[in-house]
């Protein structure tokens, strides 16, 4: 009984060792990404589509749909990411979704804010994504 336990033990732990071994580089990839200031006073009308696509992994792919208005944000949508299958945001932690992180940015008009607390690396794609819908806005 008990070698029973411990191989399916050792090979819950084999699985999980490995997982953290192939998304390793992809979690690297995330963490050192740079947020970019984004001049949210150049704003142009229109909806723009924003992603981050990993090169090291696809586990954390972002796409984000903006539309402005009047030069003003007026609704972000979570297209691919941290979304359920009906769109709706996904709670990460302490009963945050993307959605907050995303109102704090449009309130500080900065894409440098905090991250979600216990999601950073999920933060961080959704920020990438949202500051390169941003830019196309701005008309770059």
């Amino acid at each position: 009984m008990w070698i029973i336990l411990l191989v399916i033990v050792g090979g819950i732990a084999a699985v999980l060792i490995g997982g953290m071994v192939f998304d390793a580089r992809s979690r690297r990839e995330v963490k050192e990404l740079v947020i970019e200031n984004v001049d949210f006073a150049k704003l142009q009308d229109g909806t723009y589509t924003g992603e981050f696509v990993g090169k090291q992994g696809r586990l954390r792919n972002a796409t984000v749909e903006v539309t402005i208005k009047s030069g003003e944000v007026s609704g972000i949508k979570i297209v691919k990411g941290a979304v359920d299958k009906d769109g709706k945001a996904l709670e990460l932690t302490h009963g945050k979704s993307v959605k907050d992180l995303f109102q704090n940015a449009l309130n500080a008009k900065s894409l440098q804010v905090d991250v979600i607390s216990g999601a950073t690396l999920t933060s961080k794609a959704h920020l990438k994504a949202l500051e390169n819908a941003l830019k196309k806005a701005e008309g770059h």
